[in-house]
């Protein structure tokens, strides 16, 4: 039997012993504190969309993404904890940033943040929140998580499930990371491109500093 095979069996008697040990009425410190970094990370993510300035936006993402670091690492799963943090936090909201000053975006209050589709928006969040709250109550109804044994997400167990059942998500989020940054370049030429065709239409003023110079 392989380490990661071991490793998985390992996970699921923990899972089946913690049913048998904790409840719904008698929840944990490490349950608590699950559940209050959950309202903080939920809270974070509504300030990231409810924002009108970006770089607030930008940086409330930080807070969300780094409370689900925290969750991942309440619930044992270290790996996906740091991988969270250096993939997301130190790479996704970098690109964003870079984003934002290669587009020239304002760094004040923007009213063009507001697209108009607010209500839309939020029936379409609130969908797809419930459709997933009730695909995962439904699939782990009776899973518990051993939170005081052995690591359920280790990286050998990760890395195993990773690279063997979805290597190809794996691979189409790095072409999504590039996807992004062209953008950011095609909209700066883009903006660069109109700025300069503005500023061949507009006509000299008499007695400009370029008239003068034109004249000597």
């Amino acid at each position: 039997m392989s380490p990661a095979v071991a490793a998985a069996a390992t996970a699921a008697r923990a899972t089946t012993m913690a049913a048998d040990a904790h409840g719904f009425l008698s929840p944990t410190g490490v349950e608590i504190a699950f559940l209050l970094v959950g309202l903080v990370t939920f809270g974070a993510a509504l300030v990231t969309v409810t924002t009108r300035q970006l770089v607030h936006a930008a940086l409330w993402l930080v807070v969300t993404l780094g409370g689900l670091a925290v969750e991942y690492l309440l619930l044992t799963a270290e790996f996906i904890a740091w991988v969270q943090v250096l993939i997301y936090v130190g790479s996704v909201v970098v690109l964003l940033l870079f984003g934002l000053m290669l587009t020239k975006a304002p760094i004040g209050r923007s009213p063009d943040a507001d697209s108009g589709n607010r209500w839309a928006a939020l029936t379409v969040a609130v969908a797809a929140a419930a459709a997933l709250v009730w695909v995962v109550v439904d699939a782990f109804r009776t899973t518990w998580i051993d939170l005081d044994g052995p690591a359920a997400g280790s990286t050998a167990v990760t890395g195993a499930s990773l690279f063997q059942n979805w290597v190809l998500p794996f691979e189409a989020l790095s072409v999504l990371l590039l996807a992004a940054l062209v953008g950011a370049i095609v909209l700066s030429r883009k903006a660069k491109a109109d700025a300069a065709s503005g500023a061949a239409g507009t006509p000299a003023v008499p007695g400009s500093r370029s008239e003068k110079e034109g004249v000597r």
